[in-house]
């Protein structure tokens, strides 16, 4: 099932997700951009395929023999083993709703809460019928340079939990 949602373009799922949002009054919020972008099928299948790989059974059952519940177990065994692939999903989300185009430019009204790329592409057309488009041109150039000091300054602070093979010689094979 997660396979089949995977090819099921973002761009389809737009109007049902707009109906859905209308339906919870959720329409020209952030959340409404925020929790499509958040729920991908991509995240699930990464996630199951990451903990299939790199998280031993043997382990969980020695915390379980250990007498530690399913809480801890999770929070204290399975959670720092799963940091890198957390940390993927999580960046690739991020980037999923910072370049998000069409989904706010169909459940944003307000000009306040569109993202940098609809409001970027608001001004172009502006500076097309207008006639100082030299400079608003100026603006949109370095406004999509600027756009990307976030997604690097995010890729940059959350490397250092792209750390891999926590679990390498933990299990006698």
């Amino acid at each position: 099932m997660v396979l089949g949602a995977l090819m099921i373009p973002s761009t389809a799922l737009v109007i049902p997700t707009f109906l859905l949002m209308s339906k919870f009054e959720l329409t020209d919020t952030i959340w409404a951009v925020l929790l499509p972008s958040m729920l991908n099928p991509m995240g699930v299948y990464l996630m199951r395929i990451y903990c299939h790989e790199s998280l031993p059974d043997e382990m969980i059952e020695a915390a379980r023999v250990d007498g530690a519940n399913e809480m801890y177990t999770f929070f204290k065994v399975s959670l720092p083993i799963m940091r890198p692939a957390v940390t993927t999903v999580f960046l690739l989300s991020v980037v999923a709703a910072w370049n998000n185009y069409f989904l706010p430019q169909v459940v944003l009204t307000s000009q306040k809460l569109f993202p940098i790329t609809v409001g970027l592409t608001n001004w172009q057309v502006k500076s097309q019928a207008g006639a100082a488009s030299e400079q608003v041109w100026n603006l949109v150039t370095s406004g999509a340079f600027l756009s990307i000091v976030p997604m690097i300054l995010a890729f940059l602070f959350l490397q250092r939990y792209w750390v891999g093979g926590l679990t390498a010689g933990s299990v006698k094979a």
